[in-house]
């Protein structure tokens, strides 16, 4: 399989950097926060009245 390549603007290059960084952050975070739930390591909500 050979790579393509094709051309974008550097805005766009960005943007798509920026997202790729925000989805690496949230995922780092959601994991992390699974953990939390997997060693007990929560506090329980209170309800809403």
């Amino acid at each position: 399989m050979t790579a393509e390549t094709v051309t974008i603007p550097k805005e766009e290059y960005l943007k798509l950097k920026k997202c790729e960084e925000v989805e690496k952050d949230l995922l780092v975070s959601l994991v992390k926060g699974l953990e939390d739930i997997k060693h007990g390591r929560i506090i329980p909500w209170k309800k809403a009245k």
